[in-house]
């Protein structure tokens, strides 16, 4: 999909010398590979304390059930 958008010269050429991408369309998508990457990352800590499990429940036992 073309895309044109307006980036701060300055802003998009510090990204493609400080991650050493040969193109700024090469360092725009590695910003948003780690942009998704870490927006995933909080999701999944928002999760934590959210699930329930029950206290006696033993994982080695399932893997000895073959």
């Amino acid at each position: 999909m073309a895309t044109n958008l307006q980036i701060d010269d300055k802003l998009i050429q510090t990204a493609v010398q400080l991650g050493g991408h040969r193109t700024k369309k090469e360092a725009v998508t590695q910003a948003l590979i780690t942009y998704n990457q870490h927006l995933q990352q909080l999701k999944v800590l928002n999760i934590f304390g959210t699930i329930e499990y029950e206290n006696d429940y033993n994982y080695k036992n399932q893997r000895s059930k073959k």
